[in-house]
């Protein structure tokens, strides 16, 4: 029976602008031809720049009225800064779409595991970009072709909790596209697509750990090599039925 293993590389420091994030994961793996390396979003923004301060910013009037009595009115700025379109309010929660077509809360700005107090984390500018740039690093200096996923943590509307979701892929299969295949009795599937990326980014978070500050999780065993994109997930407006 086949499987497959997921386990965290250890060993990785906090992170700041233009630190070796390829070189960091090699010295704490030997990788596989196959392996899938999962990188959390925190990991990317930090080393990429995409830090900032709660103080560097003055907030709008509708960011202090967001804000209420409860949040942090530069901290909702700096999420109305990052948002391409603000989906739902209940103050002071903010539900946008992000740059990159994302649905999720805060347009992705992040107060939780931040270099420093009074700083905010926010997503990549191109996840994408940034995980494509990361495999080719690692294919040069490792010499194996691996997929590459940058991961953040979503919630889910109907369900309770959050799950680590893929926000940026290169060289694996994204999306499966099951449409037309038939099942054990025949019966032809007429909508099926599995959410590849995601299943990782969610094995990968059970192992990572949310508070232990493991960045980087291998997935290992399966062959799951494409050229998928996370920005192909977010449904098209067109099929959006609760847009």
């Amino acid at each position: 029976m086949s499987g497959y293993s997921v386990f965290p590389v250890t060993g990785i420091p906090e992170l700041h602008e233009g630190d070796d994030l390829a070189g960091l994961i090699l010295a704490g793996v030997e990788l596989l031809d196959g392996d899938v390396v999962v990188v959390a979003q925190k990991a990317i923004s930090k080393i990429e720049g995409r830090v900032v301060r709660l103080d560097d910013v003055v907030p709008s009037e509708r960011a202090v009225e967001i804000a209420g009595d409860e949040g942090d009115p530069r901290r909702i700025e700096w999420i109305l800064r990052e948002a391409k379109r603000i989906v739902r309010v209940r103050p002071p929660l903010v539900i946008c779409e992000t740059r990159h077509g994302f649905i999720c809360a805060s347009a992705g700005v992040d107060q939780s595991n931040t270099p420093a107090e009074g700083t905010l984390v926010l997503l990549p500018l191109d996840p994408d970009a940034s995980a494509a740039a990361l495999r080719e690093e690692l294919r040069e200096r490792a010499g194996r072709e691996v997929g590459v996923l940058v991961t953040d943590s979503f919630g889910r509307p109907w369900r309770q909790g959050t799950t680590d979701v893929a926000i940026g892929a290169s060289g694996i299969e994204v999306l499966r596209e099951l449409t037309g295949e038939r099942d054990s009795i025949g019966y032809e599937l007429k909508a099926t697509v599995i959410a590849v990326a995601d299943e990782l980014a969610g094995a990968a978070q059970l192992v990572s750990g949310k508070l232990d500050r493991n960045p980087v999780t291998i997935v290992r065993g399966l062959d799951l090599r494409g050229d998928g994109r996370a920005t192909e997930i977010p449904i098209p407006p067109e099929l959006d039925l609760f847009g």
